[in-house]
C-alpha cells in the first residue's frame, strides 16, 4: 500500500492524516532520507528536523528523529513549530547535510506533508526526489526499518536559530529606515508556525505590532492557512478598524505571504513580486536577473526590460528558481502562488522576508502599496490576471493538451498565436503580449488554466475562450 501512496510533488509528499499520512509511512520516508544522505557521504553532518503547527506534528518529528538516530545521523531539533525559511536556513548555521520539514502549508488542517530540503537549502531538485523515491521503493520491499530512542541520545541536539536568522534578515533589510517610519501594522500568522517570530522580527525593525491569531489551533480557525483574498477578511477588517499602514500575513509554514494595504486592499501575489522588484531594483539598485514560474505576471518582463536586465521562466515550483539563483546573481525570484526569495538570501521561498520587504519599500516611498502600484502601471500598463479551475476526466485533460500543443489556433477573437511555450504546460503567447497557459494537475481531474491581459476585453474574451473551448 505505501508505495503507491507515497508520491512526492511539486514539493514534498501530501496527504490526508490518519489515511494515508501516517506514522508508518513517515518512517518509510524518513528512513529513505537518511540512506539518501548516508548514500552521498553527508549522514556525518546531520540533518535539520522542523514542523508547523499542525495535530500530532511533534510526534511526527519525534518519529523521525528516531529513525537518523536508528541510522547515527545527528539530529538538530527545535523544541518549538518552525517555519519552513528558518528550517531551511538552520542547514547553513548548523552546517547540516539537509532538512526534513514536516508540513502541508496551507493545505487544509486534516493534511499534513514532510519533504527534504538539501544542504544547499533549498528544495529538492527533481534528480535528489527520484533517488529518495528509489530508496522508498527499496525500503518499502525489504522491510528494513532502523529505529531508536531519542530520550537521552547523544545524537540530538536542540536548537534555536531565531537569532542567527534575524541576523541575516538585517543584513537584508533596512531595519534603520523601517524604525524611522515607525509603521503600524496587522500581522496575520494564521495560526501557523510563523507566530511568536514574525511579530518579534517586526518590533526589533520598530514597527508598531498587533498580531492576531497569534496561538496555536490545529484547525485554524475553521478555516485553513492560506493567506488568499478569501482567507484574510478578518485581517482586513482590522487593518481598516485601526487604521494601520499594512496588514501581513503568512500561510501555516511561513514559506508564503499576504498583504492587505491601508486601505483593505489584497495586493496580490504578483503584484506583490513586481512591487517588489521595482523597489529592490530602483531604490536599492540590486543587479541581476528576475525569475519566474511560467504561470507568473509578464509585467516583470516589462519591468526588466525598463532596468536593462532580463527575465528567466521557469517551470511552476519554486525548486526551478532555486536552480537559478544558485547559478546565477537573481534580484527576485518569485511564482504567482506567494512565494519569494532575493539576492543574498538562501534560494527557498520566505514569507517573513517577503513581509519585511513590502514594509521597508512603504518606508522608503512613503506611500501605500496601493500608489506605487499606480505609479507601476501608470509607466508600463495594467494587467488583468486569473486562473481558472476546469474539471476534466483524466483522458479528457490528455486530450485538451495535445490539442493545444500539436494544433494551436491562430488566433484567439482576432489577436494571433506568436509562440505557443511548452516549459510546463501549454503556454499561448499572443502578439498583443497577453497569454494563456493551460497546466493539468497532477492530483485531481483538473486543468488549470492562467490568464492574463492588457485589455479587460481580451482579458474576457480569453476567459471565454478557455471556459468554452478547452473545455468543451
Amino acid at each position: 500500500m505505501a508505495e503507491s501512496v507515497i508520491k512526492f510533488g511539486t514539493d514534498g509528499w501530501r496527504a490526508i492524516m490518519n489515511d494515508t499520512f501516517i506514522l508508518s509511512n513517515v518512517r518509510i520516508v524518513a528512513q529513505a532520507i537518511a540512506d539518501y544522505i548516508k548514500a552521498e557521504d553527508l549522514g556525518e553532518k546531520g540533518i535539520v528536523i522542523g514542523y508547523d503547527t499542525r495535530f500530532f506534528a511533534e510526534r511526527f518529528a519525534q518519529e523521525c528523529a528516531s529513525i537518523m538516530v536508528g541510522n547515527g545521523v545527528p539530529v538538530f531539533m527545535p523544541r518549538r513549530a518552525l517555519p519552513t525559511p528558518l528550517t531551511a536556513f538552520s542547514i547553513k548555521v548548523y552546517g547540516a547535510a539537509g532538512a526534513i520539514m514536516l508540513t502541508a502549508s496551507h493545505n487544509p488542517p486534516e493534511y499534513n506533508g514532510i519533504k527534504f530540503i538539501p544542504e544547499y537549502a533549498g528544495p529538492a531538485s527533481p534528480e535528489i526526489t527520484g533517488k529518495i523515491e528509489g530508496f522508498i521503493a527499496q525500503i518499502i520491499a525489504s522491510g528494513r526499518i532502523l529505529q531508536a530512542p531519542i530520550e537521552g541520545a547523544s545524537l540530538v541536539r536542540d536548537i534555536d536559530p531565531y537569532t542567527e536568522y534575524v541576523k541575516q534578515i538585517s543584513s537584508l533589510i533596512d531595519f534603520d529606515r523601517l524604525r524611522q517610519k515607525k509603521l503600524r501594522i496587522i500581522l496575520d500568522p494564521m495560526f501557523g508556525a510563523g507566530q511568536g517570530l514574525m511579530d518579534k522580527v517586526l518590533v526589533q525593525a520598530g514597527c508598531a505590532v498587533d498580531t492576531i491569531h497569534n496561538f496555536r489551533d490545529t484547525l485554524f480557525g475553521g478555516s485553513y492557512p492560506d493567506p488568499s483574498e478569501k482567507h484574510l477578511t478578518e485581517l482586513r477588517d482590522r487593518v481598516l478598524k485601526s487604521e494601520a499602514d499594512l496588514g501581513l500575513a503568512l500561510d501555516g509554514d511561513a514559506d508564503r505571504f499576504g498583504a492587505i494595504d491601508h486601505d483593505g486592499t489584497y495586493i496580490t501575489a504578483n503584484q506583490v513580486l513586481s512591487l517588489v522588484a521595482v523597489h529592490l531594483l530602483k531604490n536599492r539598485g540590486v543587479k541581476g536577473c528576475l525569475v519566474r514560474t511560467v504561470a507568473t505576471t509578464h509585467l516583470l518582463d516589462e519591468i526588466a526590460r525598463d532596468y536593462g536586465t532580463e527575465v528567466v521562466e521557469t517551470p511552476v515550483g519554486f525548486k526551478y528558481i532555486a536552480q537559478v539563483m544558485m547559478e546565477r546573481p537573481v534580484v527576485v525570484g518569485g511564482e504567482e502562488s506567494g512565494g519569494l526569495s532575493i539576492l543574498g538570501h538562501i534560494p527557498e521561498k520566505d514569507g517573513l522576508l517577503a513581509d519585511l520587504l513590502l514594509a521597508e519599500m512603504v518606508a522608503y516611498e512613503e506611500k501605500s502599496l496601493s500608489d506605487i502600484l499606480a505609479e507601476i502601471y501608470g509607466k508600463y500598463g495594467r494587467f488583468y490576471t486569473t486562473r481558472l479551475d476546469l474539471h476534466l476526466a483524466a483522458d479528457k485533460k490528455d486530450e485538451v493538451l495535445k490539442s493545444l500543443r500539436d494544433n494551436p489556433p491562430a488566433d484567439i477573437s482576432g489577436d494571433k498565436v506568436a509562440e505557443v511555450r511548452t516549459v510546463d504546460g501549454i503556454k499561448l503567447v499572443l502578439e498583443s503580449g497577453d497569454w494563456l497557459l493551460a497546466r493539468p494537475s497532477g492530483t485531481e481531474p483538473l486543468v488549470r488554466i492562467y490568464i492574463e491581459s492588457r485589455d479587460t476585453a481580451r482579458f474576457s474574451a480569453l476567459e471565454s475562450y478557455a471556459s468554452k473551448v478547452i473545455a468543451s
